[in-house]
């Protein structure tokens, strides 16, 4: 069951499922049974009148659908994820009745009625999520090749042992290899490998629901494009399982797990309540860290302008996600003049000012940069945004360079908190794309509490050391 079909029988069957929940526990019977056992008979049995029990339906009902939004995207999923995450949302579904019931709205649900939901609700919704997200059996997986390069689409469409209903590339490579710029390629028509192709990359949701699509393979040649993260995003969105040959791909998006010659992605699209938290939080620390700090901003500005005259803020254009360019603000810590690309430890660098060697000793210098993270251009948490001009020594460095381009860049992130700088490319790499594997909302806050800590022994550190040298 996929798409809008898959979302209607999961919204429906949790409504369905807690409605009858309340109806079958408020029955004079079944109460009177459940009274019967220890410490169960020790409450009180509450039959609710005509409106109460309307209430007590449509507050269970709204509670549980809420609770269970992160299920409503039909997404491939183990049947044991699919139970261990169905049974945590019914748990914060009979949280919620509870806190509601503490507040007292309109109507408090009995104690009886939410003990006798429990074992109702914890049995029968994750079964209907299982039930509804089984794939139909009795024939083939039906799979569609979708890439950017024919050439690499045609490879792959050999090797492969599944059946394959069409194929999905962009028109430009045609017009390309047949050096006719003018002619139009249609959608359809051209086959490779004898399989024919259904059109450009944004028929793929369309495609995906006419040709009822099982597994979708992609055969992207570059695949650190929005291309490949919007075709990954639609085999979500559909409940599509996605593949990748590991010859056509970068190590972070895989799992590792072959299945013949293909591999599992392990990089998975947030769902919009992730990316609603995050920016969310991003939003409430800069505003917050901005108001707060107000009053440093003010005594930086003032002892740079004291140290040498100079400007107080310093611009850079860096590289944000697939590649795009924004400007980035620093407090200035060093002479502008002898600015080079090439990265250089503080220590060898005689262009910090004094006052510069304490703000980036402390990373006080970076305090301009919750504008960016306000606007939207960085997240409080994320790989480094790399000077642009930077970017080609780096990637001569480490070829893999440009996968920290999957996500945002941040303030801080795991390489920040581990003390590795551009310096060393391939170690801070390593922990840029493990950070991308790893990144969740969970994982984000325990960064930044790291990072607070650090920066705040830093500056006690920094201004014990002025004192004792003075």
């Amino acid at each position: 069951m996929k798409g809008w079909r898959y979302r209607s029988f999961a919204v429906g069957g949790v409504a369905l499922l807690s409605g009858s929940a309340v109806l079958l526990i408020n029955n004079g019977t079944v109460q009177a049974l459940a009274s019967t056992l220890p410490v169960v008979s020790q409450l009180p049995v509450e039959p609710p009148g005509t409106a109460e029990f309307t209430w007590e339906v449509l507050t269970t009902v709204a509670v549980f659908i809420a609770a269970f939004l992160p299920l409503y995207r039909p997404r491939p999923r183990r049947t044991i994820d699919t139970l261990s995450l169905a049974a945590k949302r019914v748990v914060l579904g009979l949280l919620m009745l509870t806190a509601i019931g503490y507040f007292d709205y309109t109507y408090r649900i009995p104690r009886l009625s939410l003990l006798m939901l429990t074992p109702l609700l914890l049995g029968g919704l994750p079964a209907w999520f299982v039930w509804i997200g089984q794939r139909p059996t009795g024939r083939p997986d039906r799979s569609l090749i979708v890439g950017d390069n024919p050439r690499t689409i045609e490879e792959v469409i050999r090797q492969l042992d599944l059946p394959v209903v069409g194929y999905l590339c962009p028109t430009s490579p045609f017009r390309i290899a047949t050096d006719t710029p003018t002619e139009a390629i249609p959608d359809g028509g051209t086959t490779l490998a004898g399989v024919e192709r259904l059109g450009g990359l944004s028929r793929i949701e369309d495609v995906l629901v006419s040709h009822n699509i099982d597994t979708v393979v992609l055969a992207f040649e570059h695949p650190d494009r929005a291309e490949f993260f919007g075709a990954l995003d639609a085999c979500y969105e559909h409940g599509v399982a996605a593949k990748v040959h590991p010859e056509h791909t970068d190590s972070v998006l895989i799992s590792g797990e072959s299945t013949d010659r293909l591999v599992d992605i392990e990089l998975e699209p947030w769902d919009i309540q992730d990316y609603v938290m995050k920016r969310g939080f991003d939003i409430i620390f800069s505003v917050c860290g901005l108001l707060v700090l107000s009053p440093v901003i003010i005594g930086i500005a003032a002892a740079i302008k004291l140290d040498d005259g100079g400007s107080i803020l310093y611009t850079q254009e860096r590289t944000a996600i697939f590649g795009e360019t924004f400007d980035v603000y620093k407090f200035r810590s060093m002479m502008p003049a002898g600015e080079s690309a090439t990265p250089i430890d503080d220590a060898d660098n005689d262009r910090i000012t004094d006052v510069g060697h304490f703000l980036r000793r402390t990373h006080l210098d970076e305090i301009p940069q919750l504008w960016s993270v306000l606007v939207g251009d960085m997240s409080v948490v994320g790989p480094r945004a790399v000077w642009t001009a930077e970017e080609s020594l780096l990637e001569a460095e480490t070829q893999s360079w440009r996968q920290r381009w999957f996500v945002k860049p941040g303030l801080t992130g795991l390489a920040q908190v581990n003390g590795v700088t551009s310096t060393n490319p391939t170690e801070k790499l390593r922990l840029d794309l493990q950070y991308v594997r790893q990144q969740s909302f969970r994982f984000d806050m325990k960064l930044v509490a790291q990072q607070v800590w650090m920066v705040l022994e830093d500056v006690l550190r920094t201004l014990k050391e002025k004192e004792e040298s003075q």
